[in-house]
């Protein structure tokens, strides 16, 4: 048997806010931090979305902040639609204040591409 405590949400979020806030955070220590969050099965706190598009500004690294939001809304899964807005309310003027597109507003949410579905009638 494993003795090891088991972390709540809050304390997750604390501890992954208190990661991409630090100020000697690098970009080895930002993609795996990114990389660990997409490993968990849930949605990241709007704080650590904050938290870590803070990280990436701080960086100049606006390429993963935009994939940082792609794997967000990866991450809703099918649930998108009712998730997004949500999480989009709350990370929105983060956003705009630090100046870094979303992936709709980039044209990244729809494929390249894809053929027209010929159902589609």
């Amino acid at each position: 048997m494993s003795a090891k405590a088991v972390e709540s949400e809050e304390q997750l979020a604390s501890r992954y806010v208190q990661y991409f806030e630090s100020k000697d955070i690098d970009h080895w220590w930002l993609s795996k931090h990114i990389n660990d969050i997409a490993g968990t099965d849930a949605v990241p706190d709007p704080d650590v979305i904050k938290a870590c598009l803070n990280a990436c500004r701080r960086l100049n690294d606006i390429a993963i902040a935009v994939r940082f939001m792609e794997i967000v809304n990866f991450k809703c899964g099918p649930r998108a639609k009712q998730i997004m807005p949500y999480i989009m309310q709350e990370v929105e003027p983060t956003l705009q204040e630090l100046g870094i597109p979303t992936p709709q507003a980039l044209g990244m949410d729809k494929p390249q591409l894809a053929l027209e579905d010929v159902y589609d009638m």
